[in-house]
Order: structure tokens, then sequence, then C-alpha cells
């Protein structure tokens, strides 16, 4: 099961790091290496999400989140994202952007730094609103009952998570984004570009989670009406199909997905040029990086994980959370990637770790003589 899922992920990695032996000898080869570590380890948490959302689409459609997605996320996100961003931020073609990429990696990395307000605001507005909503969603299952409890009753507000992203946005841009950067001693007011790029941040994520989650609603009317539909097509000769339907709603749900993946690289990306300025080995870790976390989120599904260790998915919500305010905060001040990676690995930890124990205390309960009262009180979370 582990070589099925992974096999990819390990034949990318030896061809990354020899294509990188090749390159530029053993120095690009470490490079390479701790440049996966980095993806990997900061990605995790989008790996678990990505899991609850894949869980629901077919085994067509997890294939080409595996092809076409790792094609979106190697080559659109790790390679032609950076080049974008610099041409639109130096006013400059993609063509002269690759060619300074290529052979002025200082320069190059500095147009990526003076971007970064933009960036970070975008990602951070898309992460926020999914942790916001998340949080107000009343659910069955709670991890941190004692906050989880008000914040449900909190969430019967309508558009409550949008009001909420919206002040984090003004009061990042008035806090942190004037005086954000300096060029020759003077400093530049990135107070208009934040609020522009949050705005079009929380647009994205209106938009397509909503068109997602319209479909998947509308598949899910349609399998609750498909046991009687079937009896009627067999006497009219006719079959009832949801195929279409289905394709749609696992279209927006994919499309949803690389958008969330996206926001997710935003720090990964980042966060590379500590590394190296080098756009080749940037593809190549950060590409060898993104396909582990493809593989994990399949893996995560197929062995039904999220379902076995129920608080998984909370722990991730609250990394994104966590990620957002850094995106935000890193508008003006630099956080070390280790930080951001640290802060979601213990997250998910402690996630994992307190489903362990919620399944053991299950357990005693149904081998004792718990009453069903206290079962329901385990599952309810802490």
């Amino acid at each position: 099961m582990v070589l099925k899922t992974f096999g990819w992920s390990f034949a990318i990695t030896a061809l990354g790091l020899v294509a990188a032996v090749f390159y530029g000898g053993w120095e690009a080869f470490g490079i390479v290496a701790i440049l996966c570590v980095l993806e990997i380890s900061l990605s995790f948490d989008n790996a678990v999400v990505n899991a609850g959302i894949l869980k629901k689409m077919n085994a067509f459609w997890q294939k080409i989140f595996l092809t076409i997605g790792v094609l979106i996320a190697v080559f659109g996100m790790r390679l032609v994202f950076p080049v974008v961003i610099v041409a639109i931020s130096a006013k400059i073609g993609p063509i002269e952007a690759v060619d300074l990429a290529l052979n002025d990696a200082e320069r190059y990395e500095q147009l990526v730094t003076d971007a970064h307000p933009s960036i970070a605001a975008f990602g951070g507005m898309f992460l926020l609103m999914i942790f916001l909503d998340f949080i107000f969603e009343d659910r069955d299952i709670k991890w941190l009952g004692w906050l989880e409890r008000p914040l449900a009753k909190l969430g019967k507000i309508d558009m409550l998570s949008v009001c909420i992203a919206l002040i984090v946005l003004a009061i990042s841009a008035m806090t942190f984004a004037a005086q954000a950067h300096q060029h020759g001693g003077t400093h530049v007011d990135k107070t208009a570009t934040v609020l522009l790029s949050g705005v079009f941040g929380l647009i994205t994520y209106l938009v397509v989670g909503g068109l997602s989650s319209f479909f998947e609603n509308k598949l899910e009317e349609e399998e609750e009406r498909e046991h009687e539909a079937e009896e009627e097509a067999r006497r009219s000769g006719k079959k009832v199909t949801v195929v279409q339907l289905a394709g749609k709603a696992a279209f927006f749900m994919f499309l949803y997905l690389e958008v969330l993946d996206a926001s997710f690289s935003f720090d990964g990306v980042i966060g590379a040029f500590a590394i190296t300025n080098d756009i080749v080995l940037m593809a190549l870790g950060l590409g060898v990086g993104a396909m582990y976390v493809r593989s994990l989120t399949v893996y995560l599904v197929r062995q039904g994980t999220l379902d076995d260790y129920v608080y998984l998915e909370h722990g991730a919500h609250y990394a994104i959370g966590a990620l957002a305010l850094i995106l935000m905060v890193s508008i003006r001040y630099q956080i070390p990637e280790v930080v951001t990676g640290l802060i979601g690995v213990a997250l998910i930890a402690w996630s994992f770790w307190s489903s362990v124990r919620r399944n053991k205390r299950l357990a005693a309960a149904e081998g004792g003589s718990g009453s069903p009262g206290s079962k329901t009180e385990v599952t309810s979370g802490v």
C-alpha cells in the first residue's frame, strides 16, 4: 500500500536528486534535499486538509489530483508563480523575468521579497477564511470543546467569518503594511497593495468555495433521490445518471484544492529564498516535496486515517489559522520558516495524540460497563 501510494514520489525524488547532482554537484544535491524537507514539514497540514476534501471524490478525480494537480503544483506554483510575481511587481515581461531568475539571482530574490506583502495578504486571507468557516461550524465531534462550542453558537450569525476576515485585513494593512519595506533609505507604504491583494484573496475563496459547495450540495440532493428515481427509470427504460453533476462537483472541488494548495505554497516558495536563489534548485526541491504532500493526501484518504483519528482535521485547521496570521504578520516582520513549520507540526501532533486518547476511552467504554451517555461525552471531544 505504501509503495503503491508513494511509488511515484520515490521515483521523482531519485530523479530530482540525480538532476541536482548533474546541475550543480553535491552542493546542489544537499540544497535540494533540504528544500524537500522544508516543503514537506511546512505542508503536512495541507495534506490533512486536502484529504478531508479528496475523500469525497472518486478514484478518477484522485488520479487527476495526483497527475494534473501535481503539474499545476510543481510547475505552476514552484516554478511559474515566482516568475509571474516578479514580472508583475517589476513590470517586466515573463521572458525577462526568467532571464533575471537564471542570470541575476540576487535581483530576482529582491523583487520576490518586494512582492511578499501582496502574496502574504492574498494567501493569508484565503487561509483565514478556511479557518474561520471551520471553527464557526457546529460539529458533532469537537476537539477543544470549551472553545468550539461558543464559537459554533457565534457562527449562526450570517457572514460573521467575512466580517472578521475584513477586520483582520484592515488591521494588518494599517499596522503592518505602512512602512513595511525600505528602498534606498526611504519607506514604501504598502497599505493599498495589501488591502487590494487581501480583498482578491477573499473574493477567490468565496467564488471557488461557493461553487464547490453548490455542486457538492446538488450532488448530495441527487444521491438522496437516486433510489426512487431508479425504479422509475427502469419502468420507463431510461437510465438515471449523475455523472455530469458529479463531474461538475468534482471539478470545482479540484479547483478549490488547487487554490488551497497555492495558498499553502506561499510560505514554502518565499522560505526557499532563505536557502537558495537558484530557481532551478528551488523548482527541484519544492517540486519533490509537493509530490510527497500529494501522495500523503491520497494515503490518508485510502487508509481512512481521518475517520480513525477524528481530531486530525481540527488540528490541521488550527494550523491553517496560525499560518494565516503568520502570513499577515510577515507583511512587515520576518518570521523564520522553522517557526511556521513547528507550529503546524505541533498542532497536528497534539490533535493526533488527542485522537488516540479518545479511541482508547471509546474502546474502554465499549469493553466495560460504560453507559451510552458516557460514550457520547467521549465522542464530543475535550
